[in-house]
């Protein structure tokens, strides 16, 4: 029997072992952003999404030898943890819908016709792209598909 447990962006990034505090609201976000997010949820985020640091450094316009470069520094710049911000919001909101995180991470990778047959996780390097994921996700939970 699998137990149904809430998937949060917070959740995503690793909680409490890598944020400062457990974000309540969305100034909670713009202050831990501004600060940079810990480098150590680049690895929480590669295992709750399952996706590979290139896919990951794809979805987030982020090249891969950045990402390697901010492990080793210990911190995201405000711009790329805006990114990766984005990213963890979209997986909890699909998680969300879905009802499950394996089927919402599936979604992400999947060509979607409401998306002009794109992934998903293709459109998460823009914010327009990642505007139009969440309205089509708010389609699908409101059953409208088209």
């Amino acid at each position: 029997m699998t137990v149904n447990v809430e998937i949060s962006a917070d959740s995503l990034l690793g909680g409490r072992s890598v944020l400062p505090y457990a974000p309540r609201s969305g100034l909670d976000w713009v202050e831990i952003v501004r600060h940079g997010i810990s480098s150590q949820a680049l690895d929480s985020m590669l295992r709750s999404i399952d996706l590979s640091q290139s896919e990951l450094a794809q979805a987030l316009d982020i090249p891969e030898r950045t990402l390697a470069r901010r492990k080793r520094e210990g911190a995201f710049s405000r711009e790329e943890s805006a990114k990766l911000l984005r990213l963890a919001r979209i997986a909890a909101r699909a998680a969300e819908v879905f009802d499950d995180l394996d089927l919402a991470i599936g979604w992400l990778k999947a060509p979607a016709a409401a998306l002009g047959d794109a992934t998903p996780l293709s459109l998460l390097d823009t914010d327009v792209g990642a505007d139009s994921v969440m309205d089509t996700l708010g389609r699908i939970e409101h059953g409208i598909f088209g």
